[in-house]
């Protein structure tokens, strides 16, 4: 059975470019004349805000200490001095960011940290019961603090695809279709599971897999859709998904 990296890596090699990527959300935030740029990068932050609570967990915080270190980086990251400093020349957004969290870190104190996170005063919302819930649930052997990071970051942007190719399908009117689908999202199935689920579908078994087919092929567009959007430079595409089919795939 072929697995999700498998998938990707066969997948369309030229995606569109786009002229917003969260580099230059992180960069136009940091200019006065940019409206609705900071409301943009409280999103990125919301999106991507486990992979670093994760990150804090793994170093040995607790809970509440990983969720005031989040929104205190936050709190720094959104502030038009922090964000001026940036610099997308030198790595990759998902880099950018946890070298940014550490050294947000790392030069503050207790005392500092706490002014810094406002008395707990949230900046942008973050659903920690679930995330704390979701933590539980990572596995517990030796991977270091980066790898999880790392492995989370990628779950994010594979999350992020597969809920826009939902939407997709039920924008198209295809809700009902995308749920018989998902069944044989990452590698070919038994060919009886395709004969069960083309009678369930009510369509034949050539017009199932040619249904499946598409989905896949549509959602590995997205995932290059969404990762072209973390890197400053398109050429780097293709080293970043290679990076991610790595990172999943551990």
């Amino acid at each position: 059975m072929a697995s999700e990296g498998d998938l990707l890596e066969s997948g369309v090699r030229s995606p569109a470019q786009f002229a917003t990527t969260h580099w230059s959300v992180v960069l136009a935030a940091g200019h006065e004349s940019s409206p609705g740029a900071r409301e943009a990068l409280e999103t990125l932050c919301c999106t991507y805000w486990y992979p670093l609570y994760a990150y804090a967990r793994r170093c040995g915080q607790n809970s509440e200490d990983a969720k005031d270190l989040v929104q205190g980086f936050f709190a720094y990251l959104l502030s038009r001095h922090a964000l001026r400093l940036a610099d997308p020349v030198n790595g990759r957004f998902r880099s950018y960011l946890l070298s940014s969290l550490k050294h947000f870190w790392s030069a503050q104190d207790e005392r500092a940290r706490a002014e810094k996170r406002g008395g707990g005063k949230s900046v942008v919302s973050l659903d920690e019961a679930a995330a704390e819930g979701r933590y539980r649930l990572e596995p517990r052997d030796d991977w270091t603090p980066d790898r999880l990071y790392e492995r989370e970051w990628a779950l994010t942007l594979l999350d992020q695809a597969r809920s826009r190719l939902q939407e997709e399908y039920a924008v198209s009117g295809r809700a009902d279709l995308y749920q018989r689908l998902k069944q044989f999202p990452f590698g070919e199935q038994g060919e009886r599971s395709f004969a069960a689920a083309s009678q369930e579908a009510g369509m034949s078994e050539a017009a199932l897999k040619s249904a499946v087919h598409r989905m896949r092929q549509r959602y590995q567009e997205l995932v290059r859709e969404i990762v072209v959007q973390t890197v400053a430079d398109p050429a780097d595409l293709e080293d970043e998904v290679r990076h991610l089919i790595e990172v999943v795939s551990r």
